[in-house]
């Protein structure tokens, strides 16, 4: 049986498909706003780690001084070091865009993604002056993955390490404060750890934001890409976004001062600004990551060593589900 010109079944010497029934309408959305993606679990078992270390001290109880904000001649030399084996060893290629956002002085927060492998702090100090020092909230685990690095970095600082799981966030308040009222930089990577798809920033964890919001200081945010899979001559990239503050960014939504430590109140200020400053980053790593691409036939010198060369081996999953959206 034939039916009208132009409809479905009638026979005009083509072949064509049946149509299926449409499909059924999705269903209405839940009351209230969609729900927050939950950010990545840990990569690594904090407490294994710590287990095996016994002890697991964190931020300036680890350090044991106040942090410098002078670049010592060892720290300068260190540097100096760095650029040497970093850009002419292994020719890696930074491409920094926004330094004229950065505050002339000191005394301010970075807040960057993705974070997706060791190289990330190196091009967040390749982006910003040797001096103020910039002092990271970085993960105990993965930093501290042989001895002689755990060493090395308690005599040149730079870091203060955070166990998940462990102290609560006043600790960390308290080493922020400790960098930011002598006139350093305090980075934070609030995805909380390097797993997640490349090109794309996953779920901010709302730590950052709460330091932000008991300190008030000014947030630089920073976008990176291409730090996922690392060989001779990888290109990376890096922008500063403008500064702005807590107060600034949250705009109708801050209450007109800090909500009472602890509260409620903070928790749900703190993920709204984790929410506004993903979504100000997670563009810009989008627009930036093409840039870092190699062609599938350029040829990978030395990927496996140097992907893991500063990074405590563990499960990495780079799927596209685990980018919280």
């Amino acid at each position: 049986m034939t039916g009208r010109r132009g409809e479905p079944g009638e026979e005009t010497g083509v072949v064509t498909a049946s149509v299926s029934p449409p499909p059924p309408p999705p269903p209405p959305p839940p009351d209230g706003p969609p729900r927050r993606a939950r950010p990545l679990p840990a990569r690594l078992a904090p407490g294994r780690v710590a287990a095996e270390r016994g002890e697991a001290r964190e931020g300036l109880a680890w350090l044991g001084r106040p942090p410098e904000v002078r670049a010592s001649i060892l720290v300068r030399s260190l540097a100096f070091l760095a650029r040497v084996v970093l850009l002419g060893v292994f020719r890696f290629r930074i491409r920094v865009e926004g330094r004229e956002h950065l505050p002339r002085r000191g005394g301010y927060l970075v807040i960057a993604g993705a974070h997706r492998g060791w190289m990330d702090p190196f091009v967040v100090l390749d982006a910003l002056p040797l001096q103020p020092r910039a002092w990271f909230l970085g993960s105990g685990p993965s930093a501290f993955d042989r001895p002689w690095k755990e060493r090395l970095l308690r005599r040149t600082g730079g870091i203060l390490p955070v166990w998940r799981g462990g102290v609560s966030v006043d600790g960390h308040v308290a080493s922020a404060r400790a960098v930011l009222e002598r006139g350093g930089v305090f980075v934070q990577m609030p995805e909380g750890t390097v797993a997640g798809p490349p090109g794309r920033v996953g779920t901010f964890r709302s730590g950052a934001a709460l330091i932000a919001i008991r300190t008030g200081a000014p947030i630089v945010p920073m976008a990176i890409a291409g730090t996922e899979e690392l060989y001779v001559g990888k290109r990376l990239a890096a922008r500063i976004l403008p500064a702005t503050s807590a107060a600034e960014r949250l705009g109708e939504a801050w209450p007109g001062s800090a909500p009472e430590a602890g509260s409620r109140a903070e928790l749900d200020l703190a993920r709204e600004l984790s929410a506004r400053l993903q979504a100000d980053i997670g563009p810009v790593v989008e627009a930036l990551y093409p840039w870092t691409l190699d062609p599938p036939t350029h040829r990978r010198w030395l990927r496996r060593p140097l992907t893991w060369l500063l990074l405590r081996r563990g499960p990495l999953d780079r799927s596209p589900a685990d980018a919280g959206r």
